[in-house]
């Protein structure tokens, strides 16, 4: 019977399968003034199926959602919330970059 049930999972019309996703960490540079504005982001991102953890800094203007959802899915839903000039996060946060630019730039002097 095993057989059988393999075997018509590949019989099934591909479109009626889900992909999965992949786990991703999708950076999101919103500017957020006040706590109203930081508890809409968070709302209206937490609110995506598949994001499995949302942290907001409203200092650094930053928001960071893992989970298996797409980030441009992400990024509309963070400007739909009023932040229009929402974007993907611009900045390397990968420290051995800086390191790297770092000797890069001690080495030209």
């Amino acid at each position: 019977m095993d057989a059988l049930d393999y075997l018509s999972n590949f019989c099934t019309v591909t479109s009626t399968r889900t992909k999965q996703k992949a786990m991703q960490t999708t950076e999101i540079k919103v500017r957020m003034d006040c706590d109203g504005c930081e508890r809409r982001v968070r709302n209206a991102v937490s609110s995506i199926k598949g994001v499995k953890s949302v942290e907001v800094n409203r200092k650094e203007s930053r928001v960071v959602v893992r989970g298996y959802v797409d980030p441009k899915k992400v990024l509309k839903r963070v400007r739909s919330t009023g932040k229009v000039r929402a974007q993907f996060w611009p900045y390397v946060n990968n420290i051995w970059s800086s390191v790297l630019f770092f000797d890069l730039c001690s080495s030209l002097n």
